[in-house]
């Protein structure tokens, strides 16, 4: 893996514009959504067999990450905490980026053993967090 700080090549695809545009527009679609006080999403796997999925806690996680109830955010959800939380440090380093016309931070080549690596750590953050999810008491989702 290599990590490169250069400007924006010229034909590029400009991921700080588009991940930033997709996820302020997410942001929006969800005050939207519950500003017209539309009905909460409802899990299937948990109606069907009565367990917490991998995003059980989600929407709740979420609602607590931003009235910056970070305890509860954590407790409802750890991944998608996790994932909020990373999501608002790249929202704001794309945002420095755009305004300032910085040079870009570019993660390139990765080895087919970091490749595989990085799926490992995936798929063992998405068990630990649906264990964790089935080992809260029964009844809070």
């Amino acid at each position: 893996m290599r990590l490169s700080y250069r400007p924006l090549a010229r034909g590029e695809l400009n991921h700080e514009l588009i991940w930033l545009a997709v996820s302020l527009g997410s942001l929006a679609l969800a005050a939207a959504w519950f500003a017209l006080r539309l009905p909460w999403p409802r899990c299937i796997f948990l109606a069907i067999t009565g367990h917490p999925c991998v995003t059980c806690g989600a929407t709740r996680s979420a609602i607590a990450f931003f009235h910056a109830d970070f305890w509860s955010a954590w407790k409802w959800n750890p991944l998608v905490f996790l994932f909020l939380s990373g999501l608002s440090i790249f929202d704001a380093y794309a945002f420095a980026v755009l305004v300032i016309r910085a040079p870009r931070l570019r993660i390139e080549q990765f080895t087919r053993a970091e490749k595989i690596a990085l799926r490992l750590v995936a798929i063992i953050l998405l068990l630990s967090n649906w264990i964790y999810l089935l080992s809260r008491p029964h009844g809070l989702f």
